[in-house]
């Protein structure tokens, strides 16, 4: 079956964090008189969201959402702080910090994401984000002037259901009514977009722009996001078939 729908990982995929979350963490700490380690930060962050429950909100009022997505991060850089010593100014460098990542300038833009989306868009395929992001995504995806680019743009709070769930991957599809065999998805995540894409019948794409290469058995592996167009080229000409 041909591929009519693409849908996309939003960070570290469309786009990513401009500098680092350790310098950014440590930069506004010290605004707010605490000072530590890019390192201990960068570390700190990379644990502790790891082990995170799903951002996901299954049931919850929409209302309620927004509290819902601020109490969660509150508790992530809670406790990527915990072990570095006393933090008394901690709340208000929460609000600043939650607020900054809420502003395209916290964010840019991978130099491809761009122009890939408007060849694939110009090839007429749907292009769609699933995403385990707040609601903040929206605004960014405008911000950076990407956002006309999609529909839908499901964000994990928002759906109920967080990658790698299959729920998400349904939420996207039922938006136009494709089946899983008509859409492909790509992020950077082998865990929550390869295997999630996989679980809910997607065709995976994983992105890998990591010094150390990353291969996977099950899934095409493309090193930017314009390695798609040459992916798609490739099974469009290998099938026979035109363009969506």
């Amino acid at each position: 079956m041909d591929i009519r729908a693409i849908f996309f990982d939003a960070a570290g995929t469309l786009f990513r964090v401009n500098g680092s979350v350790g310098e950014t963490y440590a930069r506004l700490a010290h605004k707010h008189g605490k000072t530590v380690s890019v390192q201990d930060l960068e570390v700190g962050f990379r644990r502790c969201f790891a082990t995170a429950p799903a951002m996901a909100f299954p049931g919850a009022d929409a209302a309620q959402i927004p509290r819902l997505e601020k109490v969660w991060w509150h508790d992530v850089v809670q406790q990527v702080f915990a072990p570095l010593g006393p933090f008394p100014g901690f709340e208000a460098y929460f609000n600043a910090l939650y607020d900054f990542f809420a502003e395209p300038r916290a964010w840019q833009l991978y130099p491809e994401t761009r122009p890939t989306l408007t060849a694939l868009q110009g090839r007429r395929y749907r292009l769609g984000v699933i995403s385990n992001f707040d609601s903040r995504l929206f605004g960014l995806l405008d911000g950076l002037d990407i956002a006309h680019f999609f529909d839908p743009i499901v964000a994990s709070t928002h759906a109920g259901a967080a990658k790698p769930e299959p729920a998400i991957f349904q939420h996207a599809l039922a938006a136009h009514g494709l089946s899983p065999q008509e859409a492909l998805h790509i992020g950077d995540s082998y865990d929550m977009d390869v295997v999630g894409a996989q679980n809910a019948g997607l065709t995976p794409v994983l992105l890998d722009r990591s010094d150390h290469k990353q291969s996977a058995e099950d899934a095409l592996v493309v090193r930017r996001l314009d390695g798609l167009l040459a992916a798609l080229e490739a099974r469009e000409g290998q099938s026979g078939d035109g363009c969506p």
